[in-house]
């Protein structure tokens, strides 16, 4: 009798031993993996796509040649307007691909990026027209449309 509890205890000792060791381990994991692994940033599905990608290269392109003028001109040049407006749109458009349903991220392919940024350059194209002429211009009025033929385009993808 004597016998089995002995053994009993042993088995005991050794079960709170494993469990000690085992527990400090898988401590130890967890303290090390957390200090090493950097914080993962959640990335929009959206951001990764193509036609994101797109406005993405167009607005950088855009910042780029904004610094690089302001550094000859003040805020006031129309050049420097111009970018300013345009940067404003492709923010805008950035946007609105952002707010896009995850069910819709296929239809975000480098063609509908690359109507977005011809779209914005035409918007910026009637915006220089009006600073010039009324709204009723002929030139005003064919820059509209080519705007609005876009839009539709736009529209056919993503409604």
């Amino acid at each position: 009798m004597h016998k089995k509890k002995l053994i009993f205890m042993s088995y005991k000792k050794f079960a709170l031993f494993l469990f000690l060791i085992l527990s400090t381990s898988l401590f130890a994991q967890s303290q090390t993996k957390s200090s090493t692994v950097a914080p993962k940033t959640i990335v929009s599905p959206m951001k990764s796509t193509p036609a994101y990608a797109e406005i993405l290269l167009r607005r950088t392109e855009r910042e780029a040649q904004l610094e690089e003028f302001l550094l000859d001109y003040t805020d006031e040049f129309p050049k420097v307007k111009e970018i300013k407006f345009e940067l404003d749109l492709l923010q805008k458009q950035m946007g609105k691909i952002s707010a896009v349903n995850t069910s819709d991220t296929p239809k975000l392919s480098l063609a509908l990026g690359k109507l977005l940024v011809r779209k914005t350059e035409l918007e910026v194209d009637l915006w220089n027209l009006l600073r010039q002429y009324n709204a009723d211009h002929p030139e005003v009025k064919r820059a509209k449309r080519k705007v609005e033929v876009y839009e539709k385009a736009v529209k056919e993808i993503l409604p």
